[in-house]
């Protein structure tokens, strides 16, 4: 199991568009905006500016999940969390949102609509717990 990572953005609240760039950026490991923008145009029916795609970038890098720097005349910006620590901090905030609900029998309420494969993951969930 992995645990925790030390470090966390500030803010873990993704959009959809700042997602997509997070994971151009992991597949790429440092970027420049025409690094991003090329990729993203790469579908034609896409259209995003450049400048859209900058302060994309600078908000990401607000939120704590990139940092910038400057080599010659170009910013390159790079990930401070792995994707599979971002998929364990999403996970643990997803975890602590659920269980704030505080009442068992509002969290137990939809066990019945529950498939089978849910089911063995929640059984999986519970030993991991146990055992830690």
């Amino acid at each position: 199991m992995s645990p925790l990572p030390d470090y966390r953005p500030q803010r873990l609240s993704l959009g959809f568009l700042e997602k997509e760039i997070l994971h151009i950026i992991w597949e790429l490991g440092s970027v420049t905006v025409k690094d991003v923008h090329e990729c993203i145009l790469a579908d034609p029916k896409r259209r995003l500016t450049s400048a859209s795609v900058t302060n994309i970038l600078n908000r990401l890098t607000t939120k704590g999940w990139l940092a910038c720097n400057k080599e010659n005349r170009n910013y390159r910006w790079r990930p401070l969390v792995s994707q599979q620590e971002a998929q364990i901090l999403q996970a643990y905030e997803q975890l602590h949102q659920f269980l704030a609900v505080g009442n068992p029998d509002v969290v137990a309420a939809f066990a019945d609509s529950l498939d089978q494969d849910s089911v063995e993951q929640f059984e999986a969930i519970a030993r991991a717990v146990a055992e830690a």
